[in-house]
Parts: structure tokens; sequence; C-alpha cells
């Protein structure tokens, strides 16, 4: 292979600049020349990208030693599925640059949201080789007429990123989207690129589903340096709440920005970056024109022109949310700052990747906690990672809404054979136990709208003619094409000036509960709300001192099972002093205050804490399973104890722990509480525990919107999110009573018990528990571990008393 000429004229390139090919690239190469398919997973910044697409590069060179500088319009023979827009443009110039140094004359395109109409005709007409394409775009692109001859001569598949879009219904369109391309191309070579995560055999195993021939998986055998430094605070809380401390640290943070050449500052929210975006910019106003803001809900040319002046090195800081994680090469990037606990230890090594985007660089990451408690956090990721104890991503199984979504794409184009169309399903991981009965069910449900909607016209939404599945209405053709995608998110407005110029987008729900006049904040401008026109916020500058900070929903991520591992073992050498961080060293006072009111548990015990305060009857339980998991097994133990005793509760949870709160005693000891976390019934307890079909209903409407139930509107008049709940919510009613076998339905359940209820990791703690011994403590007062469960039952009670003053009353208590 490597006297190959593709070979040699790669080594000669590279030698040039004075580099040579790592081990597990050429590993690549040869696995690909040789026509295998697979994964390759390798820390950032080590040419993951080039270990791919240079192996292509390699075997056209192969193919055409004479001619390959002077052959141009090739077709399509590279496709890279990428799941960020921002990834896209990063990878397309590192491509293009190799080609052009190489004197291949490949055409590099990308295809997205973002993508003019003007290009996207372009690129129908004349295929770039390589094509760089979100899976959204991917399916666009099967929607259309003929789109078979634009993938004729395509190779090679690559899905960057892989470990993102697994365990998500965007990556159940990557399979299916595969498969297609299979069934039109068998002897396609398809490859993705991973970061380390805890099932990676699986991952590649849903990335290739049944296709024939050897796998393998190129693991590359190098430690990327990561410098982790934890911001101390000079004193500790002893009384911690999330929140109190962040910005109380802004002085410790200037110095780390000002010493570097470029950070990013990591928010695990879009409301904290804006906040943090100001409070900067209000200490340090030099900055200004140096600093920018990046979130999700920023306006899209903004967007890149950040992450062009980031490459460029204009930029000294950059507030940022997720939508700066992936594998972006940001090089002027040397120092990264986490703002509170990341919850997942693949995350933190993700943001960590951002700087030193080299081989030979060290990334740099400093955490700043929000809370004195989440310095353990602090200590527990960095034996995380010392032990790449890395968490996994469950693929999805069975997601009938994007199954239906799929066909009606296909019916839209070409028209489909179900037979063929079957078997390709069938291959993939996710359909790969679908029976003949449902995959019936789904074609006879796009055909005549099910038992419940068979009247209705605008449901039969494919005809049978011949032996093939068309989509025979245009006007339905071109609503299906207009929502194609998996990401349902609350319904968005545009954000724009009354003079003009686009702001941003923000949630309908934020902007219902504000009235003219007010003022808050977006893309680090302060705006006063004047009026909502054809579903578009206007606005003006406001100079008012006071302005409302967005919460987006779905903003606080949930501890990951690894992490929650690793806090229970540092609060357990904690307590037996075998810690030996600096974290964990200057959180002695919190531990001895701790341990003198009530108790620290170790790795094999459950704590549980009884008291009694002028709001009543306290029981704190600490699993340290995450939000999700503690807001499920609260309803499940008060629902367990209620019906033991009659009793009424009210709830309340962070990442540690909950509470349940009683105007009278809670009856629960050492004689009962091994029964309230047993496993025995738990899955009738849960359902009578939990409003199970209200959580149903509610992920009904991500799947009704998916399976193209509701429609969401055409562009600019795009339906309000009530309307879109209120007709999904119709349907879920309709379906219940009399489609009893619908399996949109049956979906909607399994996710809500799956996903929403965590029941599988909830079985996992409660046999944890039930091997474990429970503590059960009397503590007179608050203590350091329920005070923040505390607080935060505090910001969900509507009073006009401020946050900070009812904590200062609860200080008093003690």
């Amino acid at each position: 292979m490597k006297q190959t000429p593709g070979w040699q004229a790669i080594e000669q390139w590279l030698g040039a600049k004075g580099l040579a090919p790592f081990a597990f690239q050429e590993e690549a190469w040869e696995h690909y020349l040789q026509g295998r398919s697979g994964l390759v997973n390798a820390p950032t910044g080590f040419g993951k990208t080039f270990s791919l697409f240079l192996g292509t590069v390699i075997r056209w060179i192969n193919e055409n030693p004479e001619d390959y500088r002077r052959r141009t319009g090739n077709g399509l023979r590279l496709m890279w599925i990428t799941p960020l827009r921002a990834l896209a443009k990063d990878i397309g110039r590192a491509m293009e640059e190799a080609l052009r140094e190489l004197s291949v004359p490949w055409a590099v395109g990308i295809r997205s949201g973002d993508t003019p109409v003007s290009v996207r005709e372009k690129q129908k007409r004349n295929m770039p080789e390589v094509l760089i394409i979100t899976p959204e775009s991917l399916h666009i692109l099967l929607a259309q007429k003929e789109y078979p001859k634009r993938f004729e001569h395509l190779e090679t598949i690559v899905a960057d990123e892989w470990h993102e879009l697994l365990g998500s219904k965007r990556g159940v369109m990557t399979e299916l989207g595969i498969s297609r391309l299979r069934g039109l191309r068998p002897e396609l070579r398809i490859w993705g690129i991973s970061a380390t995560i805890g099932n990676l055999d699986e991952a590649l195993d849903v990335l290739l589903g049944n296709q024939p021939g050897e796998r393998v998986i190129v693991r590359a055998d190098v430690r990327k340096a990561i410098e982790v430094e934890s911001i101390l605070p000079d004193e500790i809380e002893k009384y911690p709440w999330a929140g109190h401390m962040g910005l109380r640290l802004l002085h410790k943070v200037i110095p780390v920005i000002m010493e570097s050449n470029t950070t990013l500052l990591f928010t695990n929210t879009r409301g904290q970056s804006e906040i943090w975006y100001h409070q900067i910019l209000k200490e340090c106003p030099e900055l200004a024109g140096a600093i920018a803001l990046h979130h999700g809900s920023i306006d899209a040319e903004l967007r890149i022109w950040v992450e062009e002046a980031l490459h460029t090195g204009v930029l000294k800081l950059v507030v940022c949310t997720s939508s700066l994680d992936l594998g972006v090469d940001f090089r002027p990037v040397d120092t990264v700052i986490q703002v509170g606990s990341p919850k997942g230890v693949a995350r933190f090594l993700q943001r960590a990747g951002r700087s030193g985007h080299r081989p030979d660089a060290v990334s740099r990451i400093w955490f700043l906690p929000t809370h004195s408690l989440e310095l353990v956090e602090a200590a527990a990721l960095k034996d995380a990672m010392a032990e790449n104890l890395i968490e996994s991503r469950m693929p999805v199984i069975l997601a009938f809404d994007v199954l239906l979504q799929y066909l009606m794409t296909l019916g839209v184009s070409e028209g489909f054979n179900p037979e063929e169309i079957k078997k390709e399903v069938q291959s993939t991981f996710c359909f790969r136990e679908m029976t003949d009965e449902e995959w019936t069910w789904c074609l006879a449900f796009l055909v005549s709208g099910g038992e419940a909607l068979q009247v209705y016209d605008e449901y039969h939404k494919l005809h049978l003619v011949g032996d093939r599945y068309y989509c025979t209405s245009k006007q339905q053709a071109m609503r299906h094409r207009l929502h194609i995608g998996t990401i349902v998110s609350d319904a968005m407005l545009k954000v724009r000036y009354l003079a003009g110029g686009y702001v941003g987008v923000i949630e309908e729900y934020f902007i219902s509960r504000l009235t003219p006049g007010d003022s808050f904040r977006l893309s680090g401008h302060n705006l006063e709300f004047v009026m909502i026109k054809d579903m578009t916020v206007l606005v003006r500058k406001s100079k008012s001192k006071k302005s409302i900070v967005p919460s987006w929903n779905g903003g606080r991520m949930p501890l990951s099972a690894n992490l929650g591992k690793m806090l229970r073992r540092k609060f357990h050498e904690a307590m037996s002093g075998q810690a030996r961080e600096p974290e964990i060293a200057i959180l002695q006072p919190l531990f001895e205050l701790q341990q003198l009111l009530s108790h620290i548990p170790a790795e094999n015990e459950l704590l549980m804490e009884q008291i009694q305060t002028e709001d009543g009857y306290h029981l704190f339980v600490y699993p340290f399973e995450g939000r999700l998991v503690h807001e499920v097994m609260a309803m499940l133990l008060a629902w367990r104890i209620s019906r033991r005793h009659p009793i009424t509760f009210s709830i309340a949870m962070n990442d540690y722990g909950f509470e349940l709160l009683s105007d009278q005693p809670i009856p629960v000891d050492d004689t009962n509480a091994d029964e309230l976390f047993s496993l025995e019934n738990l899955t009738a307890d849960l359902q009578s525990s939990v409003n199970a079909t209200e959580m149903a209903r509610r992920k009904f409407r991500d799947i009704s919107v998916i399976a193209g139930l509701v429609f969401q509107g055409y562009p600019g008049k795009s339906k309000a999110n009530r309307h879109l709940q209120s007709s999904a919510s119709l349907l879920f009613k309709v379906f219940e009573d009399y489609d009893a076998q619908n399996m949109l339905v049956r979906q909607a359940y399994n996710e809500a018990f799956f996903y929403q209820m965590e029941e599988v990791r909830l079985r996992d703690m409660l046999e944890r528990i039930g091997n474990s011994k429970i503590v059960i403590t009397f503590p007179q007062r608050l203590t350091p571990f329920c005070f923040p469960i505390k607080v935060d039952s505090l910001r969900e009670e509507l009073t006009s008393e401020k946050l900070e003053d009812r904590i200062k009353k609860m200080t008093l208590w003690q």
C-alpha cells in the first residue's frame, strides 16, 4: 500500500511540511484501501479528519495516476455527514487547503440549512466531489426527484462526530439515509469518526447495521495532555446554593482571560451566557470589540462572524454554550473556562479539547464552581478522566415517527417499493427488531391515517401505484419538504429592530410573559419589547439598567451516571480522610459542619435526613443520580409512603438529592426504609405514582410533529406553540380512544419511561441502594447538603419577596 502513487503523494506532501502521518492514520488508510468499513477513535486535535479524507484521496490518485491533476466534474465521491453547521465550514476549509496543495482539483461543497438556494441549485446540476452535509439536508436530497442520479458515483460515506448523533433521532435519520444509499450503491465504504465513548463497539454496530463484510475500529494509541485547574474561592460557603458563587469569582476569572491569547468561556445555558457576557464587559470595558457571544439563539450571520473571528485570532474571549462543543478547530484558543459543572465526563473532555487543538499542544481548562459542592464534582471529573470513565450513548430503538417521515420523504421523490425498502430499513440497528406487522401498520397509517383518521383526506398521504408508493399531492409534498428533520423545539420567534436588522431568535413562551416596555437581553444587547407582528418580535435598544435574562426551556443538564458514581466515591474519600485534592481540602469546613449536623454518606450508604422547620416536615434523600432520576424517585417514594399513611407532599430536587415536604410528620424510619426503595412492583408503582399519561402526551407532541401529523406552518407563518400542543393533545386522545394499536402512542409511553423517567437508571439505582446501608439522621437544622435543594424549591415559588432575602431568613433559622 505504501508504494502506491497516492500514498507516496500524501507522504511527500506531509514531508514538505515537516510532518509525518500518525500510526492510526496509516492504519485507517490501509483498512479503507482494502475495502473495509469501520470507526476511527482518536483524541481531539490529532487529525481524525485526515485519517479518512486522505484515504479517499489516495484511492483517487491510485485509480487515476496519470491525470488526477486534470480531472474535474467527477461526480459525488465522498459524502461527509456532520451534526453541526459550524463544523462543516471548518472541515471544508481544511479539505480545500489539502486538495489545493496536492493539486487535486476536487470541489468541496457544503449543504446545510445555511446554504443559499442558488448554491443548492448549482449542486443539483453538478455535484461536487466532496459534499459536507447535515442529516437533515441528506434527507432533503432524498426528497428530490431523480435523487439516485446524484449518488451514482458515490464511493464513501463518513459520519463525523458519530458519538453526538448516536443516541438521538438525528442518528436514526443518518442510519436510514445510509441504508438507502447502500441500497443504491452496495459497495459503499461507510466510516464513522468518534471521540471516546463507553460503548464504542455498539456505536460501530449502530453505524453499519447489518452491512456485510469486515468491520474495524481504529483506535489512536495517543493521549491528549489536559490540564485541569479549579478556580477556588477565598472563603467557602458552608451553606451553598446554585449560582451564588459563580459571578463572585469574576475577579479571579479576568486574569485568566487576560493572560491567554484566546479563551472560550462555556456556560451550560444560554441565559447564563448572556449574564456572563454583560458582567465581563461591565468589569472590563476595554474588551469591547474583543469579546463575543455565541449560542443557538443568536442570528446565524453573527454566529458565522464569531467563528471566523475565532479562526483569525481577532477575538480574545467568546462566551458560549454547547454551540461550540464539537470538533471545530479554533487554533488561537489556548484556554477554556467551564462555568458550573458540565454534568458529564465526555462533555468536559469535549470542551477541554477546544483549546490546544494540535497534537503537541496542551489543552487547558479552568473549572469555575457556581456553588461550593461543585468543587467535589471538579475532583470527581479529574478522577474520571484519569480512569477514562466515559459515558455511553444509548442508541434509539424503533423510532416509528422518524420512519414515517422517512417513508414520506421517499414517497415525495421517486416513490418506493415496499419490499425493497423494508429490507433496507430492517438492516439498520434502530429497526432490526421491527416486525412485519409493525411495517404493515406504518404503510397503512401513511395510506389511510389508521383506524381513527381514515375519514380525513389530509391523512391519506401515500398511494400505491403499481408496486410503488407515491405521494401524489403537490401541497402535501411541499409541506413535507419544509419540515424534514427531528429537532423539535418550542416555537421560536425572530427578534428584529424596529429600524431593521435581526438580533436573533427567542422562544415564544418567554415573550408571551412580557408587556410592551419591558427590557430583556439577547445576543449581548439590552432590548425593549415593543410588539409582536407577523411572528416577529419588534424591539428597540433599551437604556434600562434592569433587564430580564431569558431562560430557555431545557436549560438544565442532568448529572451523568458515571459522574454520579465518582461523586459518591469522592464524598466517601472526604469522610475517611483519603482525599488529597485542593478542591476537597478547601471544603473541609463544609464537610465538618455536615458531619456535625448529620452525616457524610460512604460509597455504600444512602443518606436520608429528617428535619422540622417552620415550613413543615422535610425528608431529604441523597442518591447522587441526577435531577431526572430524582424527580421520578421522589414521586415514587411519595406515592409509596402515602399508600401506607394518607399524606400530601410537595417535591423539590437537584442533581444530588431530593426533598419531600409535608405539614405532618413523615413516617419513614429504619423499619420501613428498605421497602420504600424496593424493586418489587416497580413498573406498576411508577405508573401509579407518575402521571405517565401526561408525560406521554407531552412526548407525543414532538412525535406527532416528526411523523408529520401536525403541520408546523409555512416559513414566516409558523403555528404558535400552544396551537401545536393542542393539536397534538387532541390527536393523542383520539388515538387513545379509537386506535388502541397506534404505534405512535405506544412510542410516546416508551419514550416517557426510558428517556424522561430514565427507568433503566432508576432500576440500577434501586438495586445499588438495596445492596447499601440506609442511614437516617434527624438534624436540628438545615445541613450543607440539603440547603441547595431547599433554595431550588424557593426558586419555584411565586412570591414578591426577593430570593436573596428569603435565603437570608433561612440562614437565620440555623
